[in-house]
């Protein structure tokens, strides 16, 4: 999955790509190095993010998701936690709704249910603006796992099938380094549940944390923490950079059909 975010803000890539040519011309780049999926979102998730409006985040959005839709064939998914944004970005040509808040926005959970695309549930501990305001957890595999299977429930008793509904534990979002590094390494109890595991660590400030290096740096401890999440169940890696990704997934395959 490559990300293409239409913000001028997001933590990584803020401002790079928020027209529509250019956005456009990013993905193509993406669906060339071999990207399977392509992630727009008009909204910035990191740490102390401002919200954005209903229309603006349409008018950043919807352009780009119809411009994809005509010019490239592949998969596309809308980032967003609005319904009214579902609706549009499913009109517009997305299959795939990634929600960081997990359905829970008004509407959100009835509107995925009436549209039956499939849906990314990701795990996050209070809200953009104060969720690594000191994060804490009795158990946090559990307490993910438990929140994450609950609200796929939801989208269960809606007619959902297992594998249509996709969870991701949200590294990140409301956890410290520790927390994402157990999360990390106990994904296989994610995997064990049947649903696919899609899993976002590309540049994250983790991987700062443990590296000392800056965004541009990143890439070599992006790539370390991508085949760990293959080796421990991940089948959906969401990332900025796709050829080098791409090169990791092929090795890891080729290490798993080795007799």
């Amino acid at each position: 999955m490559g990300i293409l975010n239409v913000t001028p803000d997001s933590f990584s890539d803020g401002g790079h790509f928020n027209t529509r040519e250019r956005a456009l011309r990013h993905a193509e780049q993406m669906a060339k190095a071999g990207a399977d999926i392509i992630d727009v979102g008009g909204e910035s998730t990191r740490p102390g993010a401002a919200k954005v409006s209903l229309q603006e985040e349409l008018e950043r959005v919807i352009p780009v998701i119809e411009a994809i839709a005509e010019r490239i064939n592949i998969a596309i998914s809308i980032d967003t936690s609005k319904a009214a944004v579902m609706r549009a970005a499913v009109q517009a040509g997305a299959s795939l709704i990634n929600d960081v808040n997990a359905l829970r926005a008004p509407e959100a959970l009835k509107t995925a249910i009436e549209l039956h695309q499939p849906v990314c549930l990701m795990h996050m501990h209070g809200e953009p603006g104060t969720m690594q305001n000191n994060p804490q957890y009795e158990d946090i595999v559990n307490d993910v796992r438990t929140f994450l299977l609950e609200r796929a429930g939801q989208l269960r008793q809606g007619g959902f099938s297992t594998r249509q509904i996709l969870l991701d534990p949200g590294f990140g979002f409301g956890k410290t380094t520790a927390h994402n590094l157990h999360l990390l390494r106990h994904l296989a109890t994610f995997s064990r549940t049947s649903h696919p595991v899609l899993v976002g660590l590309s540049r994250k400030s983790m991987l700062g944390a443990i590296t000392g290096r800056q965004l541009s740096e990143r890439l070599p401890a992006s790539l370390a923490v991508a085949y760990q999440a293959l080796q421990n169940g991940a089948r959906i890696l969401r990332v900025h950079d796709v050829a080098p990704t791409l090169d990791i997934v092929k090795v890891w395959q080729a290490i798993q059909e080795t007799p």
